[in-house]
């Protein structure tokens, strides 16, 4: 099973042969440690520190259908390289924009992304709740939003919900990690705490998972339903993300603040903006990766995929609501 690679370091990537050769540069710019990369074993990759590389190394890549997803010094991801499309289906292709245009079936499917997110915050709360944190109050308000989804009549008032819902959860997370830690209001340009940081970070990483696994169906990145179409961004992964980034994203902050893993001297402020640490970065995408390779058992499928499937399978299910052959349904945490 191919994985994925993340780069920290400066360094030089290059075609060698038929596998990949990565120079790290030391801290005077000087090339160190090379590794290898066999381009069999590498499903994409991650770069977040400055990366050489020329258009021999693109081609190549491209070739082997092995995208480059690209974060800059402040961890907000700028963009990706995706490889030339190679499952193009011109029915699914139409299919897919109809959807978009037509403002029943658009509303159908953004509002099913709205309600698969808000069932997995409310289970992270329930989880919570069960455990003796008193989270009760955010559980009922988000219910409230979650009861009103279905008389929204248009995407900006979906999305208005989606953000009730949203505030509402955030608020509740001081309750839900050490007193360390304080969330504040959502900042994103830049984050301004901790938790913030974290939150972008992760989110950073789940859409581009979410990017990876669209790539590798026939769906269109492009053309979604929640968020808004726009040019250079593939705004289907935002959909798909909101409703994994509670299990994979959020749970994964409780996680490493509820353990230690990560502390409050592994973030760095600068110019107002609040970073993790080099190291902190590691250690969340550890965890990042642990978590997408972890399994459970699916109900229908009757046997153990991993949440990194489950995206996939997200995206299966998408597109046989597009090719009107079975309702989307959106997945929903059951354990």
């Amino acid at each position: 099973m191919r994985k994925t690679y993340y780069l920290f370091n400066p360094g030089r990537l290059a075609r060698k042969d038929n596998t990949l050769q990565y120079t790290a540069y030391d801290e005077d710019g000087l090339p160190g440690q090379v590794k290898y990369l066999p381009v069999e074993d590498v499903a994409d990759l991650y770069v977040f520190g400055s990366l050489d590389a020329n258009s021999s190394l693109y081609n190549f890549l491209g070739k082997q259908g092995i995208s480059v997803h690209f974060f800059d010094y402040y961890e907000h991801y700028t963009g990706s390289f995706m490889a030339k499309e190679y499952l193009l289906a011109g029915k699914l292709q139409v299919q897919q924009t109809q959807h978009y245009i037509s403002k029943p079936k658009r509303m159908a499917l953004a509002r099913k992304f709205v309600e698969g997110s808000a069932f997995n915050l409310l289970k992270n709360l329930r989880y919570y709740q069960g455990r003796g944190r008193d989270v009760a109050v955010y559980i009922d308000q988000i219910e409230g939003y979650v009861a009103a989804l279905p008389h929204a009549a248009a995407v900006p008032e979906l999305m208005g919900l989606e953000g009730n819902i949203r505030q509402t959860y955030y608020a509740g997370f001081d309750r839900l990690v050490p007193g360390d830690y304080s969330f504040g209001t959502r900042t994103t340009q830049p984050p301004q705490n901790e938790l913030n940081a974290l939150m972008s970070f992760g989110n950073m990483l789940c859409y581009a998972a979410c990017l990876s696994q669209i790539y590798h169906t026939q769906l269109n990145p492009t053309i979604s339903f929640l968020h808004e179409p726009g040019t250079r961004r593939f705004s289907l992964a935002l959909d798909l993300a909101e409703v994994f980034k509670p299990l994979l994203v959020d749970r994964l902050i409780f996680r490493v603040l509820n353990k230690k893993e990560i502390q409050p001297k592994d973030f760095v402020q600068d110019l107002g903006r609040c970073v993790l640490k080099e190291p902190a970065r590691k250690t969340v995408v550890r965890v990042f990766e642990e978590r997408l390779k972890e399994t459970i058992q699916h109900r229908s499928l009757k046997r153990s995929v991993s949440y990194q499937h489950l995206i996939k399978l997200e995206c299966y299910k998408l597109t046989k609501h597009l090719m009107q052959l079975e309702e989307y349904k959106p997945f929903k945490a059951w354990w």
